[in-house]
Formats: C-alpha cells, sequence, structure tokens
C-alpha cells in the first residue's frame, strides 16, 4: 500500500509558494526531489512543522505529493494551514499585480477574509 498522497491544488505561483512559507516561518523552499516513503517526487521542497517528508509542490502542474502516514508522520492540519497561507498570498500578489489595497481579517473559526478594494 502506498503512502503517498497527491493533492490537485494548483500552486502553481512559486512567488506565493515563498510568500507562504515566509507567512508560516517555515524554511525557504527549495527546488529539488524527496525521497518519500515510496517514492520520489521532484519540485518546491516545503517542510512543514513535525512532517517526516517534505511536501513536494510542482508548480507546473499545480500538485502536491506528501506522505504522512495518516498522521503518524504529519499532521494534515499543517498542510491546510499551508494550502490557506497559500491562497493568501497568490490573492495578495494578483491584487497587488493591478494596484489594488488588501485588507485581511482573521477570523474566529481560523478562516481568513481578505477584502480588496477596487477603485
Amino acid at each position: 500500500m502506498s503512502h503517498i498522497v497527491t493533492i490537485s491544488a494548483r500552486l502553481t505561483n512559486h512567488t506565493a509558494v515563498v510568500a507562504a512559507c515566509r507567512r508560516l516561518h517555515l524554511p525557504e523552499p527549495r527546488h529539488g526531489t524527496a525521497q518519500l516513503y515510496s517514492g520520489e517526487a521532484t519540485g518546491l521542497l516545503v517542510q512543514l512543522p513535525g512532517w517526516r517528508y517534505p511536501a513536494v509542490i510542482d508548480t507546473a502542474s499545480g500538485q502536491i505529493a506528501c506522505d504522512t502516514f495518516d498522521g503518524a508522520w504529519g499532521e494534515e492540519r499543517e498542510l491546510h494551514r499551508f494550502l490557506q497561507a497559500y491562497a493568501v498570498e497568490a490573492v495578495r500578489l494578483q491584487a497587488r499585480q493591478r494596484g489594488l489595497p488588501v485588507t485581511e481579517q482573521h477570523l474566529a473559526d481560523g478562516s481568513i477574509k481578505l477584502s480588496i478594494q477596487e477603485s
């Protein structure tokens, strides 16, 4: 049985991946090949807190390969936190490119509300 989980989340923006790592105070991602438990994956290597193996992001396809072994090698909530941070940073980058200001509000349920002011 394979332990590798592939998530199709369309993480295609390299700059947003780096910004998400900075937001979460993670090590800077680097491009490389990681040996996961039952295979290899190549892309941006993101080391999430408490994870045995890095999450590997292929920005060409947008997919993430990771191996948590049902939580024994890393908690999936860390991946969800990273995905949220990526989404926030990707939106902020898009808005900045268009010259639009973004405000961010952290809600009680852990979600983040972004407001973009269009002129």
